[in-house]
């Protein structure tokens, strides 16, 4: 079981083995108005307060405004009916450095921003964004792993059931909550899908309730918009937000750095959309330049693309050690002069100060093997996937040929 900080018995609260619901608070609009709905009326929805927590799981990223609407309107109602509010958040990347209960109270008095490590760490340390392809990844690390462990150290196997506001406009995601659930004796409970309420119903209630339009909850650095046709007002976001537009400009420029297929978008980058004619554009670039503004390192990345045994492709592999510290420039002159030298094939961006040499470019298939230098921001850490060398000499027949940097 994952370490954690967890007191089951703080002063005023039920007995853990009292419980037998949790109400899952995603800070967004559709479990926000499940949560404000069934708090006019509990019993009439089926919900007993002292036998409920609502569970929180801070991933570190999430819109101001969300946050501010939440402290607002929701934090009050909690405390008004005496709900039970856990907020929970991961200690580090792997399952073994275990979670933290930020908070466990009837009368939360502030929502948790971050806890002591966030989904943004873990992708800023190894230069990456998240990733469109298959499952959302980063929203089960960030969140359903966190909240599953807690379940289970609470509730033991002990059945329990757990509400998600999935909304009716989402009809497949509760089948998949069920197949993907691994808690003992959790059984999923979607009650705005039993009410047929979409996002327009959940929309018109929050309005009427509060008097205020609740934004979509998710990352600032989420990569989702374009797929989920938000883009021009997750676009709008980042221009009333340009210190945060700045700072995901520069995790997306870091990991493009690294490789050049980071983008954020999958085929299309965040940088791109703004036009630096625009005032407002002009204040996310301004931004993004004062982001840059810090010591850089020079990098070297090796990844392989290797086959299984029966032919299957296997994930990615790959080495990234730091070579050297500096200025952007400085560090883009030394590795331009020795690349020159030594006719390896160099770029370089002179508006942002990222240079590149690729010993070993990529080429199409698997096995194939990719290396280059590259410099970006210092804020990548040293790190190697298991037997990384012994695939790497096994599949170059010799030690590796790197760019002599002197």
């Amino acid at each position: 079981m994952p370490r954690t900080t967890y007191t089951p018995s703080l002063p005023g609260l039920s007995t853990t083995d009292d419980l037998d619901t949790v109400i899952n608070w995603g800070l967004g609009a559709d479990s926000t108005a499940y949560l404000a709905r069934i708090l006019t009326d509990p019993a009439a929805h089926g919900i007993d307060l002292e036998r409920t927590a609502v569970l929180y799981m801070a991933t570190g990223s999430e819109w101001p405004e969300t946050r501010l609407l939440c402290e607002e309107f929701m934090l009050p109602l909690l405390r008004e009916h005496g709900v039970r509010f856990v907020q929970l958040a991961r200690n580090g990347h792997l399952k073994s450095d275990g979670f933290t209960v930020l908070d466990d109270s009837r009368h939360p008095e502030r929502l948790f921003a971050r806890g002591p490590w966030t989904l943004w760490d873990d992708l800023e340390s190894v230069g990456t964004v998240p990733q469109q392809a298959g499952t959302r990844k980063c929203s089960l690390w960030a969140k359903g792993d966190v909240g599953d462990w807690w379940l289970t150290q609470v509730f033991g196997g002990r059945p329990f059931r757990q509400i998600v506001g999935f909304n009716a406009d989402e009809p497949g995601r509760p089948t998949k909550d069920t197949a993907n659930s691994k808690v003992p004796g959790r059984t999923g409970v979607f009650p705005l899908v039993s009410w047929g309420w979409g996002r327009q119903q959940v929309e018109d209630y929050l309005l009427k309730r509060f008097g205020v339009h609740w934004p979509k909850s998710y990352c600032t650095f989420c990569c989702f918009p374009v797929s989920m046709g938000a883009l021009p007002a997750h676009l709008e976001r980042m221009r009333s937000h340009p210190e945060i537009a700045g700072e995901v400009l520069r995790l997306e420029y870091t990991a493009m750095s690294l490789n050049p297929n980071a983008k954020l978008y999958g085929k299309r980058t965040l940088l791109e959309f703004f036009d630096p004619a625009l005032p407002r554009d002009r204040a996310c670039l301004e931004a993004f330049e004062r982001e840059l503004d810090m010591p850089w390192a020079l990098y070297h990345v090796r990844r392989l693309f290797l086959l299984s045994a029966d032919g299957e492709q296997r994930p990615v592999m790959r080495s990234t050690e730091r070579v050297d510290l500096g200025r952007p420039q400085q560090l883009a002159r030394r590795l331009l002069s020795i690349s020159e030298r030594h006719r390896v094939e160099a770029e370089h961006d002179p508006v942002y100060g990222r240079a590149r040499a690729w010993i070993r470019p990529r080429t199409q298939g698997r096995p194939m093997a990719e290396e280059l230098f590259a410099t970006a921001p210092a804020r990548v850490i040293d790190k190697q996937d298991k037997y990384f060398e012994r695939e790497w000499d096994a599949l170059i027949s010799g030690p590796a040929a790197q760019l002599p940097l002197a």
